[in-house]
């Protein structure tokens, strides 16, 4: 929600790219896409090119690649590449990318959700000069029609009679009559183009909460999906499992963003989701429920609700919680930051680990980076225990002060695991057939889930702040069967700010 780029990290086979894809605001429209190669030194891969195809994820279409387009390789960073390509639709695309390199050719490709966020109207100066051009068009055709009127038919060097001047006066009447006419109807016809393209502006799903009794004395929320009408081919009983679960649902509690819960409600009929809440303090709180269509496009519902001190069941499962002090207000002045926007990158979980930010920096909207976490255990080291949590190494929330945007991050990216399963399938590789998640970073092994005290104790997270502003940025890590969470407050800047 408010976090429309896609920020991608994977292999195409022996390659690493980090990839950003900013979608179009309105379809059709053009994508633009950066792709930035790992600099691993001496011995390591180089790639000489990249191409490029936008396909759709789903359907017949997906087995018919378009011509795919050559990347361009910066002259400055010969590990940047840049591109530009047309998304014709609405929907789930992919972004298929063909590296080709000094070890062969590598093949990854990144789920694209597009979708028209708004119509875009005309720039004021455009406006006026198109309709001084039209105005002068307008006279100039009632001028033609007058003097064709009055002087087609006379002799060179004749002066017109006064019939033939109200014969011409009458002509450009008629014109005039006729241009207004038809300025009002092709601005009939152009706003019932607007309003039919408007139908197709996205509209999310809308989610009813209910704070119920449930049978067992304990408090249940109720979620009630509705669809307010977008795509006919948008349904609310298709959704399919992202990594483990139907719904990740978020509740934060506001303004101070000091408590966070991440839960998974169950199914119990189409489009109407079920959880048993845990204890939970008294507050309001804004709710984040992210979902998977079967065509591999994701939506997050949003919600509040305002909730007395619960006492519930325990945590148990995927659930986790986290609690931290209020976020401290860091808004950003004109371009700048505060002094120290960081609010400490060392987070003290409750059973003596560590959580620690290793490249809080310099934060920048609109700037593609990797954000890395790393667990420590009591004694300060790098947790021994480390384990998977929902078949990767960590989950991350990026979530803004004013609560405009929310992007539930993987180690992959902010594509969900089901888009990018359906995608790496896809793929002409025989790794990505027998492995679709092979090509992915900090997805689950087999060697890793049969022993887990290979996992690393650190996990990046692709991503780059929509805005600038003040965020709050929830990690997730698991260690033993504790789920960990830790809250590291950031200020993005301009893109542009020194």
């Amino acid at each position: 929600m408010g976090s429309p780029d896609v920020y991608a990290d994977g292999k195409a086979g022996p390659y690493r790219l980090f990839v950003t894809v900013r979608p179009p605001l309105v379809i059709p429209g053009v994508a633009e896409i950066e792709v930035r190669t790992e600099d691993a030194g001496a011995g390591a891969p180089t790639i000489s090119g990249i191409q490029m195809a936008p396909i759709p994820l789903t359907g017949a279409a997906s087995l018919h690649p378009p011509v795919a387009d050559q990347m361009k390789q910066s002259a400055q960073d010969k590990h940047f590449f840049t591109g530009a390509l047309w998304i014709m639709a609405s929907g789930s695309w992919q972004v298929r990318f063909t590296v080709q390199g000094s070890q062969g050719a590598g093949v990854l490709s990144i789920p694209v959700p597009a979708t028209s966020s708004s119509t875009r109207g005309m720039q004021t100066g455009l406006g006026v000069l198109l309709g001084s051009l039209g105005l002068l068009l307008a006279v100039g055709v009632v001028g033609i029609v007058g003097a064709a009127a009055r002087d087609a038919q006379l002799p060179p060097g004749a002066v017109a009679s006064r019939q033939a001047s109200k014969r011409a006066w009458i002509a450009m009447g008629g014109a005039l009559v006729f241009m207004i006419a038809a300025v009002w109807f092709g601005n009939v016809w152009w706003k019932g183009e607007a309003d039919n393209y408007a139908r197709y502006v996205y509209k999310p799903l809308t989610m009813q909460v209910l704070l119920e009794t449930g049978a067992n004395g304990g408090k249940v929320l109720n979620l009630k999906i509705e669809d307010p009408g977008w795509l006919k081919s948008r349904k609310i009983d298709d959704f399919v499992l992202d990594h483990d679960h139907l719904m990740h649902l978020y509740l934060i509690r506001r303004p101070g963003m000091d408590v966070v819960y991440h839960l998974h409600p169950d199914l119990i009929a189409p489009g109407q989701f079920r959880v048993t809440l845990p204890s939970t303090p008294a507050g309001t709180y804004s709710l984040y429920a992210d979902v998977v269509h079967a065509t591999g496009f994701p939506e997050t519902l949003v919600g509040d609700l305002t909730l007395p001190e619960i006492v519930g069941r325990p945590l148990a499962g995927d659930d986790a919680k986290g609690l931290a002090q209020a976020l401290h207000p860091m808004r950003a002045e004109g371009d700048s930051c505060p002094p120290n926007p960081i609010a400490g990158p060392r987070f003290h979980l409750p059973d003596g680990y560590l959580m620690v930010w290793n490249n809080p920096g310099t934060l920048r909207a609109k700037t593609p980076q990797i954000f890395e976490f790393s667990l420590l255990d009591a004694n300060g080291k790098p947790a021994s225990d480390t384990a998977l949590y929902m078949g990767m190494l960590g989950h991350a929330a990026f979530v803004k002060e004013d609560g405009t945007v929310f992007a539930h991050v993987h180690p992959s990216g902010t594509v969900s695991m089901a888009a990018l399963m359906i995608a790496a399938a896809q793929n002409q590789t025989g790794a990505s057939k027998d492995d679709p998640m092979a090509s992915m970073p900090g997805m689950a092994r087999p060697e890793a889930i049969n022993n887990p005290g290979e996992l690393p104790n650190s996990v990046g997270f692709p991503y780059g702040f929509p805005t600038p502003g003040a965020y709050r940025i929830f990690v997730q890590m698991k260690h033993g069967n504790t789920v960990e969470t830790g809250a590291f407050d950031a200020c993005a800047t301009s893109p542009t700010s020194n």
